[in-house]
């Protein structure tokens, strides 16, 4: 639950863009104004101008407008001269506004384009306005908000493609494997010893499948969640000591170390997701790591959060990659593939993002570190 220092930041956050918003549109309206009277009083002085020269050019008589039987203009006949500047102000006036409309429709109809394109798929789309209009902070903000609004509809998409692809790939392997060495044991050929080496990797790819399956379900069971519920009190680094000692027979294979950095540090959460965020950590770094080699983990706390660090050593992550680890069944070391899926890291990622959190990667001089921050209080 947030605090009431946080509940007073956010409203003064809330009161400062509400505050901007009204502004803006004051501004707006007041744009608007300007641009309808510098129309109209436009219009008049056309009229009168064209009311003037109607008369110089002799195609209105004076006679018909005023009585000129003294010889001075001083009788003029006010409807005559109201009913001629009227209908002047009206045909320039259509002429104007006809004219006038169809800057204001430009913009709006350059939207309407842009959005048609990004409703029949196009998300290379993107919104621009005039350097007049793009100078008004609500034209500009439109701008960057619809821009923003295709390029994560871009981003999504390629995901999507990404996601079928890889996840078409990651079912199918274990499923050939399965297949393949399934039909090598009808052979009545095969020793024992064959048959037994044969049975195990069937076994092994049968299990791999069963994790990818139960993974998926848990991503998915995830993603759709968006209130983080059963949360409670309990000693993270108790809960880090047996996600280690429950990996037992997977680094102990490998003769792995472990330095562990942190004292007895409580948080609050939920305590089953956050134990598939460091199980899956850790197993990252134990299939990373080389044999012998030492995996580290520490916890440091700031006012109000908690940091936590899984370091090993091994392949290093390119820096453009180094965003996609957290996608679904990407996977930056291909030559590991064997080992996971490349749903843990999605999971983790959405995890922490439930507990108001971030994770982030580092990657340089031979060691790979995942940091996750978390907020002490939910």
């Amino acid at each position: 639950m947030k605090g009431k220092g946080d509940r007073r930041k956010d409203g003064r956050a809330g009161g400062r863009k509400e505050s901007r918003k009204n502004k803006h549109n004051f501004e707006l309206g007041l744009l608007v104004f300007l641009v309808l009277f510098v129309i109209q009083f436009t219009t008049v002085l056309v009229a009168l101008l064209a009311l003037f020269v109607l008369v110089r050019t002799g195609v209105v008589s004076m006679e018909w407008i005023a009585d000129l039987s003294t010889g001075r203009i001083e009788n003029l006949s006010a409807g005559r001269v109201f009913l001629l500047l009227a209908s002047v102000d009206t045909f320039i006036g259509f002429a104007v506004v006809i004219t006038a409309t169809a800057i204001p429709l430009k913009p709006v109809v350059n939207l309407i384009n842009q959005m048609n394109r990004l409703a029949s798929g196009d998300f290379q789309a993107r919104l621009h306005f005039g350097r007049l209009l793009t100078s008004h902070p609500t034209f500009a903000e439109l701008t960057d908000s619809f821009n923003k609004m295709a390029e994560e509809l871009g981003s999504t998409e390629m995901l999507r493609n990404d996601f079928i692809n890889n996840f078409s790939h990651e079912f199918k392997t274990p499923i050939v494997s399965i297949a393949g060495f399934a039909r090598i044991l009808k052979r009545e050929s095969l020793t024992p010893g064959q048959q037994a080496e044969y049975l195990d990797i069937i076994e092994a790819e049968s299990l791999r499948l069963s994790e990818m399956a139960t993974n998926v379900l848990n991503l998915t069971r995830i993603e759709n969640q968006s209130i983080l519920t059963n949360v409670s009190q309990f000693n993270l680094s108790e809960q880090i000591r047996s996600c280690i000692l429950l990996l037992e027979h997977k680094w102990s294979s490998k003769a792995l170390n472990w330095k562990l950095d942190f004292g007895e540090v409580e948080v609050a959460g939920n305590e089953e997701l956050l134990k598939q965020t460091w199980v899956n950590l850790i197993d990252n770094a134990i299939k990373f790591s080389p044999e012998g080699e030492t995996v580290e983990i520490s916890i440091s706390e700031v006012p109000g959060r908690v940091s936590v660090t899984v370091a090993n050593t091994g392949p290093e992550i390119p820096e453009e990659a180094r965003e996609r680890v957290f996608h679904k069944f990407y996977q930056a070391d291909e030559s590991h593939s064997s080992e996971g899926n490349g749903v843990g890291l999605a999971i983790v990622k959405r995890v922490v993002e439930l507990h108001r959190g971030k994770v982030s990667v580092d990657s340089g001089g031979g060691i790979v570190s995942f940091s996750v921050e978390l907020p002490r209080r939910i």
